[in-house]
């Protein structure tokens, strides 16, 4: 038993922690999570969570301090607030079903949120199955892509027969683009700025930001001509200025002409990687891109007046100007745009090894059909109100699956996909005050979007009245704040005014305020707070812990007998005194009787009767979780009670004490049951008389052969002091027969 306990000794006690840390726990969960003793205004109780709600009844828990108004509404409810007292987080969802769209719905959605709350809705996106096609060549004209160039002079037509397979209407446009026209980008000296080649005695076209040569056309023998009058340009360093090129052609709609109803494709044909922002500062221009279109003459005439766009302010216009992009270049650079894409919704990478013709329409129609089969959206929300809100997107793609990457991939045409778009809001403004925010749900590459207007609510209104009864209307808060810019004698003046209105803070007849339970403010009592329970009421007279009041005195407290009864049974307690039910019944609690009968002959009736009567046991279980038991019976067609008045009520202190008990009497049987097993197992071997089983261990011929022969043995002992009367002794000690059997 010994062992076992120092082997699993420790493992009661673990068991016993374990207990007590679940049981602290489950009482801890049971307080609310609404309710707090800082709170003072109904504004700073919505804060606290969307199940939260404030009573804004006037007269709810009078005197009460005003976090008591504060709770779920369960517990409002059950301490006598109605529910149009109450100010709620209400989530509201509204759909506007006036507007119709054929690829995105709904288009127009409103949303009422407070902080802590969030609000979910569902956005659609169908794939039509052919649309119209813009399609805008942005091309490199530096030095190096002149063989590149000529090889896109025969792409016009095998291209446009192509996507008829796809496309019913292609419309095609170009550009051209080098770098920023300024040192230390291009060579400056008067003779290369008109040619660039002047040094190989070609003749070279000058530099240039952005040039935009034709706008988008059906005609393709007319983009074929503009095609093969282009010629090439030059410049100093390696980057070229695509991004700087790439936003211009997004946001100049109008002037390449852009269709609202097609589906746009913009491709940047180039073999060198791009600048991004901040390279300017080299050349002296430290102003940021404005985002904005400076087409003059369709000429870019901000490339040498602000910085390059950064890849994020990139991303936004593509997506507000619903663009598709493809990216063509060459092995050498394939790494470097790779990272690229993935910072742009809706882009395409292809690598190829020369911008042959052949290879230029296979890349435009496979970028084509893989960025129409892949859905997905972005959402934004307005930069005044962006860190007090937050999005997630869960799409439902048309096989059933719930894609983790929030797009969808070959969705085929007529196939709908639809995104949930779930809303949460943070905080309120620094303000404190409402406010409107606009959020916009984009499908990538669509000219159609769906708008999500928030309207946040962080003020109360708190009914018709738009009186909350928090401390934020406070009536003294005016005098108060009055007072900081008045002279000394008017301080004295509303010192006086608060004395004369603490009279209103005391009950008729008493001398001390509030019932000495809470402190006057302005003529109105704010109660104390207790463990106990709530202290309320005009004057504080009133609490929910102590007995029922009656006339403003607690009932039943002194009518209690010293057996337990309330008046002895023999009457009822009226305002902490008994009323006898027979008037010869005399005493403090009914239970003196002088001329009644004698006790053994009033119960002489009950005795006779006991035997015919059959009485049911029963038990009344409250709201507080307190049981009353009771016995009823009937007899001779009347019913009769007998009622306990001892409540039996169940407090966190006893139900945690009755689960470590539990807990400690199951671990107590265990090591019982473990003992009282290992004491079973070593008497196994022993007979039912109580001798020892005996077990015979017999030997082999061969082991005999190394067993001495000798049965006995002599041993000597011989004292030798005092020498003249030397002792000796001789003891024989017989061995056991080999051929007995061992015994133990």
């Amino acid at each position: 038993m010994t062992s076992w306990l120092r082997t699993y000794g420790s493992v009661p006690l673990c068991l016993l922690l374990f207990c007590l840390v679940v049981a602290v726990c489950a009482q801890r969960s049971s307080a609310s999570v609404c309710w707090s003793p800082s709170i003072t205004s109904c504004k700073e109780c919505l804060t606290r969570g969307p199940q939260c709600a404030w009573c804004f009844k006037e007269d709810f828990l009078d005197g009460a301090v005003a976090s008591q108004r504060c709770d779920l509404p369960v517990k409002l409810l059950r301490r006598g607030c109605e529910p149009e007292f109450m100010e709620q987080s209400e989530v509201k969802v509204e759909v506007n079903a006036t507007t119709s769209s054929t690829q995105v719905s709904p288009q127009d959605i409103s949303v009422t949120l407070r902080p802590g709350s969030q609000a979910s809705v569902v956005v659609a996106v169908k794939q039509l199955k052919r649309y119209p096609v813009d399609l805008y060549y942005l091309v490199d004209v530096s030095a190096s892509m002149q063989e590149n160039l000529d090889h896109l002079k025969t792409v016009g037509v095998a291209l446009s027969l192509r996507m008829t397979e796809h496309s019913s209407d292609l419309q095609l446009g170009f550009g051209s683009f080098v770098d920023k026209p300024v040192s230390p980008y291009i060579n400056v000296h008067p003779s290369k700025i008109s040619n660039p080649c002047s040094d190989y005695e070609i003749r070279c076209r000058p530099a240039h930001g952005f040039h935009h040569v034709l706008g988008m056309t059906g005609n393709i023998s007319e983009f074929t001509r503009v095609i093969k009058r282009q010629r090439i340009s030059g410049n100093m360093d390696t980057p070229e200025g695509g991004l700087d090129a790439l936003l211009q052609a997004a946001v100049c709609q109008r002037d390449l002409g852009w269709r609202p109803e097609a589906k746009r494709l913009l491709l940047l044909m180039t073999d060198q990687p791009s600048h991004l922002a901040l390279d300017s500062r080299v050349a002296g221009i430290v102003t940021p891109n404005d985002g904005l279109c400076h087409l003059e003459n369709n000429v870019y005439t901000g490339s040498t007046r602000q910085d390059h766009p950064s890849v994020g302010q990139l991303s936004d216009k593509l997506l507000e100007n619903h663009m598709h992009l493809i990216f063509a270049v060459e092995k050498q650079q394939y790494k470097w745009y790779e990272a690229l894409v993935h910072l742009l919704p809706g882009s395409y990478l292809g690598r190829l090894g020369l911008f042959q013709a052949p290879n230029l329409i296979e890349l435009v129609v496979d970028a084509y059909k893989k960025l129409l089969s892949e859905v997905s959206v972005s959402v934004s929300v307005e930069d005044k109100a962006v860190s007090r809100y937050w999005v997630s997107v869960s799409p439902l793609c048309p096989n059933g699956s719930m894609a983790k990457d929030q797009s969808c991939s070959g969705v085929q045409p007529d196939q709908t996909v639809y995104f949930n778009i779930t809303i949460g809001m943070h905080s309120c403004p620094d303000n404190g005050e409402d406010e409107d925010v606009k959020v916009v749900v984009r499908p990538v590459g669509y000219n159609e979007s769906t708008v999500v207007r928030i309207h946040s609510k962080c003020a109360c209104s708190c009914g018709s009245t738009r009186r909350c009864n928090d401390e934020s209307q406070s009536p003294c808060r005016e005098t108060q704040g009055s007072t900081n810019q008045e002279q000394r004698p008017q301080n004295a003046l509303i010192q006086n005014s608060d004395r004369d209105s603490n009279w209103n803070c005391r009950a008729d007849g008493s001398d001390m305020d509030c019932s000495g339970r809470g402190v006057c403010d302005c003529g109105r009592c704010l109660c104390d707070e207790t463990r106990l329970g709530t202290v309320y009421g005009k004057y504080c007279e009133r609490d929910d812990f102590s007995c029922p009041y009656e006339g403003g005195l607690i009932c039943g407290a002194t009518c209690q007998s010293a057996n337990g009864l309330i008046c002895s049974s023999q009457g009822s307690c009226v305002c902490g005194k008994c009323v006898c039910d027979d008037p010869r019944q005399t005493g403090d609690f009914c239970e003196r009787c002088p001329a009644c009968q004698s006790t053994c002959q009033s119960y002489w009736d009950d005795v006779l009767g006991q035997a015919g009567e059959k009485w049911i046991q029963c038990m009344y279980i409250s709201n507080d979780s307190c049981r009353y038991r009771f016995q009823t019976s009937s007899q001779s067609g009347q019913t009769q009670l007998h009622i306990s008045t001892r409540a039996e009520c169940a407090s966190n202190s006893r139900l945690v004490g009755t689960f470590l008990c539990v807990c400690a009497l199951t671990v107590l049987c265990g090591m019982v049951v473990v003992a009282v097993s290992r004491l079973l197992l070593q008497k196994r071997n022993l007979t039912p008389g109580g001798a020892a089983e005996v077990t015979v261990y017999h030997c082999t011929g061969k082991d005999l052969s190394y067993i001495p022969t000798s049965n006995e043995k002599t041993v000597t002992y011989r004292r030798e002091s005092p020498p003249d009367r030397p002792v000796e002794m001789h003891i024989q000690d017989s061995k056991m027969p080999l051929g007995d059997p061992w015994q133990y």
